[in-house]
């Protein structure tokens, strides 16, 4: 359904952690680099990190434009994933999504 108003989208990138022994690492590069290397893009308006309590976390990134969130894929994902993989090349499994909000009270 396209939207019709000021639409909302989020860029979601989930990290299930299959190897418990990566956790804490994962947490300390994604609070001290990978967020903020992703924010200081310029194509996002903010940033969360997130956990569950089961081992699955959460990138949340907040986007004004579909324009921007494409620059973002075209110009600086590949970057961003490059060396998320160097850094962990196996024992997690990521999953984007790109959400559109509908309604939201504020």
């Amino acid at each position: 359904m396209p939207c019709h108003r000021n639409c909302v989208l989020s860029y979601e990138v989930t990290i299930y952690v299959e190897n418990p022994s990566l956790a804490s690492a994962l947490e300390a590069y994604m609070c001290d680099q990978h967020i903020a290397d992703v924010f200081a893009t310029g194509c996002f308006l903010d940033a969360h990190f997130e956990k569950s309590a089961t081992d699955v976390y959460r990138s949340r990134y907040t986007v004004a434009s579909q324009e921007d969130l494409d620059r973002y894929i075209a110009v600086h994902a590949e970057r961003m994933r490059a060396d998320f993989a160097e850094r962990f090349p196996s024992g997690l499994r990521v999953t984007r999504a790109v959400w559109t909000e509908l309604t939201a009270q504020r």
